[in-house]
């Protein structure tokens, strides 16, 4: 099964590499979201990081806030939210609120957590992450939907706990992270959430295999009498493109080894391998396993095309930004894809096509038309 629109935004850990000045860095990642807004881009998202001098972001809402302050348009997403560092309470309290600033632009994407620091540092065990995340859920959706709410567990306590401020809207969004386990595509079957998965985790692992990922969503759904909507599925992917598959390869080759071995290798010691691929070919690698989007125009829209026929269709193609690119090549990455790349799925463009293909198969007609008018007037 396939849908007839995909939809395009960007998801900014952020995750910049060390050396530049951190506001700046924030300031930046506002510019861009300013430059996002204008071309068109649907939603943004941004995450939330503690640890290892990358990610420069603590506070997704705060963040938003400000791009808020910056935007019209562009809805604007916690990408996400780590649940088990917060009372769910708070949590909750905080989303609504910036429903309200927003007025309703805001999503609010939750997640067990990544880093193995952040946990650390609050004395949160890894192996208890997805079940926090879990039993935060359980009281943040009824406290969303206006319910009151009394909970006990070994991290927190809720008595008579009702939010005095409903959501803007009435259905704040809810979406929730995947990456390679299947929980946090059971939460979003057993609660309806949006499903908001990572293509390509890690540099130089296996593709994760989406499909199989939505299959565990479905069938968690079916075992609640829900039913998932594939139109609010997101997929976050490395897209760039250039005006030539060369240029594109040239611009993001650097980076990406940064990324990859500098933020993956060297400080969270990840093991990231390409074997048999030779050195400065890894970029290549990644697009041929379908982890990332990099060329041409061309390039791009096939791309697109194959990951939608790979999972069976899906809403929105999320672009990580990674710093891959310089300053400049980014932002014409993302004209580049608003402008001719995206026509091709979110179907703004098909009326032009249509008029065109009408004109073409009628010119003759038309042109006849004007060579028997011409004749009249000048035989007068």
């Amino acid at each position: 099964m396939t849908i007839s629109t995909i939809g395009f935004g960007a998801f900014i850990s952020p995750l910049h590499p060390l050396g530049e000045a951190p506001d700046l860095q924030m300031w930046r990642d506002l510019q861009l979201i300013s430059w996002l807004d204008e071309l068109g881009l649907e939603e943004v998202w941004v995450g939330e990081h503690h640890s290892g001098g990358w990610g420069t972001v603590s506070s997704p809402e705060i963040f938003l806030a400000a791009a808020a302050e910056r935007t019209r348009r562009i809805r604007l997403g916690t990408g996400v939210v780590s649940l088990p560092y917060h009372h769910p309470f708070h949590a909750a309290s905080r989303i609504v609120q910036l429903d309200h600033m927003t007025r309703g632009r805001v999503m609010f994407g939750i997640g067990a957590g990544s880093s193995p620091a952040d946990a650390h540092m609050l004395g949160v065990e890894a192996v208890d992450t997805r079940r926090m995340a879990a039993e935060a859920l359980e009281v943040i959706d009824p406290l969303l939907r206006g319910e009151a709410v009394t909970r006990s567990t070994d991290w927190f306590t809720l008595r008579d706990a009702r939010l005095h401020l409903a959501p803007y809207s009435g259905d704040l969004e809810l979406a929730v992270s995947s990456a390679s386990s299947p929980s946090g595509m059971r939460l979003a079957g057993r609660y309806g959430l949006s499903p908001l998965s990572f293509g390509a985790p890690v540099p130089g692992a296996p593709a994760i295999d989406l499909a199989g990922q939505w299959a565990h969503a479905e069938q968690e759904a079916a075992e609640h009498g829900r039913t998932m909507d594939r139109s609010r599925w997101r997929i976050v992917l490395p897209v760039h493109v250039a005006e030539t598959t060369k240029q594109a390869y040239a611009d993001v080759r650097e980076g990406f080894r940064r990324f990859a071995y500098g933020y993956f290798r060297d400080t969270l010691g990840l093991p990231v391998e390409f074997p048999g691929v030779p050195a400065g070919e890894e970029v290549e690698a990644m697009v041929e396993a379908g982890a990332a989007l990099i060329g041409s125009v061309e390039d791009c829209v096939e791309a697109v095309e194959r990951l939608a026929e790979r999972t069976g269709g899906f809403g929105r193609l999320l672009v990580a930004v990674n710093d891959w690119a310089s300053r400049g090549a980014t932002l014409h990455s993302f004209e580049l894809l608003t402008r001719f790349v995206a026509p091709h799925f979110n179907g703004r463009a098909r009326s032009l096509h249509e008029s065109n293909r009408w004109v073409r198969e009628n010119r003759s007609v038309f042109m006849d038309k004007a060579a028997e008018a011409f004749r009249r007037a000048t035989s007068a």
